[in-house]
């Protein structure tokens, strides 16, 4: 007899979560005996058995139990993770099992208890991940639902920055206190806070440190220059993430911004219109650089002490993303082909030594026609 075996902390584990669309802090255990003879196939679920009354409600097994249930010879351990491995090891024995399935996120723990109980184990690298690339109507509910609050911390953030005031060194002002790069990520914090969404940072980044693609920024903001304003919140609720970037110039758009910005978002346009089930990321990421191409762009990291008329794309296009801010697949050399219901950002960008960095960023359902974009904020530097 085979099961499938996942297990983890439904709060951490996004692979149990994905199964279980069960929030819980302790272990939890998801098994799926698979029919054999006349017996049909079985879900078996093992938590923490003060979390059984609330998980009847919403998830979808034949059996929910508490590791007491499951106590083998001897009795549980008063380590709860232990306990939990227990009560698997002595579920598997009396369904007569001799062979699990798992992802790649199994505690070893688990796998060291089903193993010592004479009990094979077998990974399956894409076991859960593949289950999640297809968003149903209540998963793509629950990111258009977060991405919604995504850009409207970014429009706030946005607006802060280009109606602040300037002093005469060229720093903004707000409210009578200079506008730094901490003080807007804490305001697009506190927005989301009241909003029910979590944050594990932002990224709002002028130059010098915007020429880093992934520098969250640091100190002053200036006038006359790009600020990147990078936003990826998870929703308290469904767990689910948005994302999304916008830039924005406080004052006069320098000639090689308005550039780099045009060609930013002719890339992302072509980008999306090669997106639809059958494609390959890879297809979609040279769609963007051949754009960026076209107006003399390329990608490649920057060499040490680059010039500083130095201006290159860094990162790949962009990245599956759910209920983890990065997932499989990547748009990207080499990526594979995207399914219907896959969640992706398209999000090409320019970095510039002296002046900064350019990016823009969507988020797109995969269809089997083309794609979906849960964007509806616009891509412009101007956000007086």
């Amino acid at each position: 007899m085979r099961a499938i075996l996942l297990a983890g902390v439904p709060s951490h584990d996004m692979n149990v979560y994905h199964r279980l669309r069960f929030q819980a802090h302790d272990p939890a255990a998801w098994i799926r005996v698979e029919a054999g003879g006349s017996q049909p196939s079985r879900t078996i679920v093992i938590l923490r058995d003060i979390e059984i009354p609330r998980a009847r409600a919403v998830v979808r097994a034949d059996v929910i139990a508490a590791p007491s249930e499951f106590a083998p010879e001897g009795g549980l351990s008063g380590d709860r993770p232990i306990a939990t491995a227990q009560a698997v090891v002595e579920c598997l024995r009396r369904e007569g099992v001799r062979e699990v399935v798992t992802d790649r996120a199994l505690p070893f723990l688990f796998a060291d208890a089903v193993q010592r109980a004479g009990i094979g184990v077998t990974l399956d690298v894409g076991l859960g991940l593949r289950e999640r690339r297809t968003k149903d109507a209540d998963e793509i509910a629950a990111i258009r639902a977060v991405q919604k609050h995504t850009e409207d911390a970014i429009e706030m953030a946005c607006r802060t920055i280009a109606r602040a005031e300037v002093d005469s060194r060229g720093v903004l002002r707000s409210g009578g206190e200079t506008l730094t790069a901490e003080r807007v990520g804490a305001m697009i914090d506190s927005f989301l806070l009241l909003r029910q969404c979590t944050t594990s940072g932002n990224i709002v980044a002028q130059a010098p440190h915007s020429f880093d693609c992934h520098h969250p920024g640091a100190g002053e903001l200036r006038t006359e220059l790009p600020v990147i304003v990078d936003v990826f919140p998870r929703s308290r609720e469904s767990l689910y993430h948005g994302d999304c970037t916008r830039c924005v110039v406080h004052g006069r758009v320098p000639d090689e911004v308005s550039r780099m910005h045009d060609a930013v978002v002719r890339s992302k346009a072509a980008g999306i219109a090669a997106l639809r089930a059958g494609a390959t990321g890879h297809d979609v990421h040279m769609e963007t650089m051949r754009v960026l191409g076209e107006r003399g762009y390329r990608r490649e990291l920057p060499p040490k002490d680059a010039p500083a008329d130095y201006c290159s794309m860094q990162h790949g296009t962009g990245h599956a993303i759910g209920l983890d801010i990065k997932e499989s697949p990547l748009l990207e050399v080499g990526a594979p082909a995207l399914v219907a219901g896959d969640c992706v950002t398209v999000e090409p960008g320019l970095y510039h030594a002296r002046l900064g960095g350019i990016r823009i960023e969507d988020m797109l359902i995969v269809t089997e026609e083309g794609s979906m974009n849960l964007n509806s904020l616009h891509e412009g530097l101007s956000w007086t």
